[in-house]
């Protein structure tokens, strides 16, 4: 009898413990799972037909009067727009900033800008974290630790270069922090600030936006890769790099 009750007890405690490493198993993955879905969505939808200059410059007077009389559900909805595109890494942000400094001017489109990417980057950061973080650390070799160590002593210079850099997909820097252990504090601010330039490029290009659809001109988006543009970026780029550097030329440099 006893033996009978202690079976049924392994057996019970055994399936509640399948039962709550699938429900484990499915909090990790649901926000990756989401946000792939929302992706696939976006497109078969046709929401992609509408991050382009043409669709700004069919609606640009319906737009700039919608945000003159409703400014603030205007910056709260492009604000949520902008977080959720980046959100599910969904190309198109460049023309969704020259949206931004169309309809509200550079300096309050700047803020909008970069404070919607970074909180769709960060919703990624968190997701990638969830799901492939601490499983990618358990199984990852020696070199990927050293790679994680390093990355974490000089996270902020690594990630502000990285951000400054326009050639480094946006989608891939908020993917490899997450996976090599960097803090969301550290994340959260060098996204900010290293958005920013770039950012003030493109908000910039918005704001002259309106005279250069009426003389039927369309803006450059590669106007970040001339060289006028990119150096002055890549020289950021490498003054982030500064601290690292030094520290680099410190250890090799032989005791006096």
């Amino acid at each position: 009898m006893d033996d009978g009750v202690g079976q049924s007890t392994a057996m019970a405690m055994g399936k509640q413990s399948g039962q709550d490493s699938t429900a484990a198993m499915i909090r990790r993955f649901l926000p990756v799972v989401v946000l792939a879905v929302g992706f696939v969505l976006f497109f078969a939808l046709g929401l992609h037909r509408y991050l382009s200059l043409e669709s700004l410059g069919q609606h640009r007077e319906a737009m700039l009067a919608f945000v003159a009389d409703n400014a603030v559900l205007a910056s709260a909805t492009y604000l949520g727009v902008y977080a959720l595109i980046v959100a599910l890494s969904v190309p198109g942000a460049a023309v969704l900033t020259i949206f931004g400094g169309f309809l509200f001017g550079i300096i309050w489109g700047s803020v909008l800008v970069v404070v919607g990417a970074t909180a769709g980057a960060v919703a990624v950061f968190l997701a990638a974290r969830t799901a492939l973080g601490e499983s990618l650390r358990r199984r990852a070799g020696p070199w990927v630790k050293r790679l994680e160590s390093g990355f974490r002593e000089h996270a902020a210079s690594y990630l502000l270069t990285l951000r400054l850099i326009p050639i480094v997909p946006f989608w891939l820097v908020n993917l490899v922090p997450a996976m090599l252990g960097v803090r969301l504090s550290t994340y959260a601010l060098t996204t900010m600030i290293g958005i920013l330039p770039g950012t003030i490029v493109y908000i910039a290009i918005g704001n002259g936006l309106g005279a250069t659809l009426d003389h039927g001109g369309t803006p450059d988006l590669g106007i970040v890769f001339q060289p006028a543009i990119l150096l002055p970026l890549l020289g950021l780029a490498l003054l982030s790099l500064a601290p690292v550097i030094y520290k680099r030329l410190r250890a090799g440099r032989p005791e006096a």
